[in-house]
Parts: C-alpha cells; structure tokens; sequence
C-alpha cells in the first residue's frame, strides 16, 4: 500500500467517526478537570473508557491519586522507532463565567464550532489524538514500531503529577519522537517554544510610621521602581540560528521578543505604616536566543540599576530555555508527508508562545512537535475548536505517525530499545 493509499484509508476511518468523535468531545467537557486545583479523576476516566472500548489496555498512572494520567501501549511486534504521543487532561479555568454566551460543561455545536471549557486548550486534542490511537491500534499491520500514548494531568500548572512523573517513572518514555498535540493555533505546525523563567523579587527597607517616610524609601516605592524596570524588558530581541534561519515562521515578531510579566506585587500591612517588607513574581517568556540564565542576568541588571542601593534579592522559582526541533529531524518530515498527502495546502511553522509538555521531551533529546485544534493563541471566553479542525487533526495524527514509523530507518531514527 503507497503512503497516499495509507493516507487516504485513515482519512475515511476518521470522517466516518465524526459523530464518536464529537461524542468523546461532550464527554470530555462535561467531566470538570480544571488546574488548580488539578482534579483529573473523571476526565481519565473517560479517556479509558473510550480506549478500552477501542480494544487498548490502558493504565491509570498517579503521583497523585486525584492526579491520574492515561497511559496505553500498542506494539506493532515489528522493529521500529517508538513514536510518544502526548495530550494533557487539565484545563485552564473558566475566568469570568458571567462573561460566557455557551455553557461551561457541555458541548455546545454552533455553526461549525464546538464549545465548552477545555475544547481549544485541550480537550479537542484528546478527542483526536485517541481516536488517532485506536485507529493505529485497528491497522498495526501497516506499520512498525511501538507508540505510547499519554494523556496527563498536572500539565496548565507546569506541576510534577503528570508528563514529569511519566518520564521518572516510565523506563524508555523519552520514545525517538514526540507529536503534542498543544496547537500553537491558526493551524501551524510549532518546531519549538519560548522558554519559562519565574522569579520573585523580595525587598527590605527601615519601617516606621507614614509620617516619616522619604521619597522612594518604602519598600513598596522601591519595589515599584524595581517591577517598572522588569517590564520594560518586554520587546527585548532574540534571534534564530544555524537551520533554523531557513524555515519560515509565522508571527517572528512574537516568537522572537521577550515578555516579562509582572504577575504578583505584595508589600505592607497597613495604609499608615511604612512598608518594610515587599515582593513581586514574574513571569518571563523567554525567545530563541536568550536562556534562562541570561534572562535572569538581564532582570538583575535591570533591577540593580533601578534601585541601585535597595536591599533586594532575586531568586529563581523554576524556568527552562527555549527549545525547537531540528526542522529536518524524521518526525517533522513525516508530518510535511501527511500535510501534503491529506492535501491541506502550504504548511506554516510557528515556534509557540507558551510552553507545553514538548520542552520536557526535547529536554531529553527527543525530537517533538505540537499541532492541535486550537484556533488561536490560547483559550479563553467561550472556549472552543471548529468541529472540521478536531476531525482533521484525529487524521493528521494517524497519518503522520504512519508515515513516521513506516518510513524511518534505524540509522536515521536511532530507534530506542
């Protein structure tokens, strides 16, 4: 069978499960998972559910017993690379619910869109990726190799109770690739993301009452002076190198500035008082080009040129570089194959603005990329993904990891054991 006849037998098995497809979309929404406080009890529940019926034997894996993540394991029993596919059950939560026109916790299909909480960011992306699994599941015969697929928790808090756990717990889960299927939106394929860097700012100074306080001496007024100097480091430049210069990414303008944002100010007790004590936390998103640990050098300059004499210390609460896949690497070629073969015209490549379980993989030296229905950069109001874009991605999905484990060789992969 030629990969365009491949191609075309998964596209029909997905279109002719549209309707199981949005069906697991409804089930997903309607089984609350939002993070904090991270309960993944009945969404996992659901994804296991519909696994089994499709013939896997999937594993409840938890740190945290109201954490569990969805682990199921197909082998083809032929040599061949091993193929992660990764998904989080988590969500962001709903904001101001006031604000929503669609329910919250039940699908609603409205001119072409499904919506609910979880439906962009990422609970459409669950719905395709297994059914993409049991499709693999149903033509073993067509490929070789092994896949593992993952559907955590713990993934919107960056938290230790999901893909982290899997990788610590999961001899061989590193896997020769990743696909993610967190969507860097407007249907681009993202080789990478920014990197993460979290800091918190404390600051001292001499209390006493409101009375006898000096220009700029509290440290509310110092700290103040301190988070100006951080958020004017927002628009600082990286810069791509090596292949990279080659490929084009969409929105570069974006991928290639830093953000800095001050996300919590505290300082003070009482509005007469002087403040002694204060702090702030920072969120940075970190462009190619720039590192954590230069990042972290650029916030410390600024803020020592601020408040040059302050008593002010800077400590990291967590933060990683930016990371991007080789844009040659096996599993991105597999995916151009499937995008083209499907025939959805020019494929667009982004580097992701926010971050997502990929970075711990290529941490590990994997190859990953994300693709997913989320129609734009992030969630929000009225969350949602279009109802064709869910269908697509469940055959994007299936095809691409056809086309990667049946077309790789063991040099070219460095298959794992």
């Amino acid at each position: 069978m030629t990969g365009y006849e491949t191609t075309d037998l998964v596209a029909q098995w997905v279109e002719a499960r549209r309707g199981s497809l949005v069906d697991l979309c409804a089930r997903l929404v309607a089984a609350p998972s939002v993070n904090p406080p991270g309960d993944t009890r009945q969404v996992a529940g659901v994804v296991a559910r519909f696994l089994e019926a499709g013939g896997l034997h999937p594993q409840l894996i938890a740190l945290d017993p109201n954490m569990p993540c969805v682990v199921a394991e197909l082998d083809s029993g032929r040599p061949g690379p091993h193929l992660v596919l990764n998904v989080h059950l988590d969500t962001m939560p709903p904001g101001e619910e006031a604000l929503w026109r669609h329910p919250i916790w039940k699908l609603s299909a409205v001119d072409g869109r499904l919506y609910g909480l979880g439906m962009g960011n990422m609970k459409g992306a669950v719905a395709a990726m297994a059914h993409a699994v049991v499709a693999l599941n149903e033509h073993r015969d067509l490929w070789g190799g092994r896949v593992t697929f993952t559907a955590v928790s713990d993934e919107v808090a960056f938290g230790p109770h999901g893909s982290a756990h899997l990788l610590e717990s999961i001899p061989g889960l590193s896997g020769d690739a990743l696909i993610c299927g967190e969507g860097p939106g407007y249907r681009r394929l993202a080789l990478g993301e920014k990197g993460v860097l979290w800091l918190r700012l404390d600051v001292a100074a001499d209390g006493g009452h409101a009375s006898s306080v000096s220009r700029g001496s509290s440290a509310a007024a110092v700290l103040a002076r301190a988070v100006e100097a951080v958020d004017q480091l927002t628009g600082t430049r990286g810069a791509l190198h090596g292949s990279l210069t080659e490929v084009r990414f969409a929105d570069t303008d974006s991928a290639l500035e830093l953000t800095a944002n001050v996300g919590v100010v505290s300082a003070g007790t009482f509005v007469s008082q002087v403040a002694s004590r204060g702090h702030a936390e920072v969120d940075l998103r970190l462009p190619p080009g720039i590192t954590a640990d230069g990042a972290q050098a650029l916030v410390e300059d600024a803020v020592a040129r601020a408040v040059p004499d302050a008593d002010m210390t800077v400590r990291r609460i967590k933060g990683w570089d930016p990371n991007i896949t080789a844009p040659d690497s096996a599993i991105v070629r597999a995916w151009q194959d499937a995008w083209s073969r499907l025939g959805l015209g020019e494929l667009e490549y982004a580097i992701r603005l926010p971050a997502s379980d990929a970075s711990r993989w290529r941490s590990r030296g994997t190859p990953a990329i994300c693709f997913g229905p989320q129609p734009t950069y992030s969630a929000g109001i009225d969350d949602y993904a279009e109802e064709d874009e869910v269908v697509r991605c469940a055959a994007l999905y299936a095809a691409s990891a056809l086309a990667y484990l049946d077309g790789v060789s063991p040099g070219e992969a460095g298959w794992s054991s």
